[in-house]
């Protein structure tokens, strides 16, 4: 992925986390089943740690 791909990634990830953050909270609220939206959000943090070493690594070259 060229540096405009990886930037358009990590804001598209941003808006789901944010989403998913707050449906967390409204089922939190209902006593929902949180583990599919926890583990959502861990695998997008994961995702963007990869993506920043990505943009790193693109400054570094």
């Amino acid at each position: 992925m060229n540096k405009k791909e990886i930037e358009s990634r990590i804001l598209d990830l941003k808006d789901e986390y944010l989403q998913l953050q707050h449906n967390l909270e409204k089922m939190e609220l209902v006593n929902g089943n949180l583990s599919p939206l926890e583990k959502r959000l861990i695998e997008i943090e994961a995702e963007l740690q990869g993506l920043n070493q990505q943009l790193r690594d693109l400054k570094v070259k």
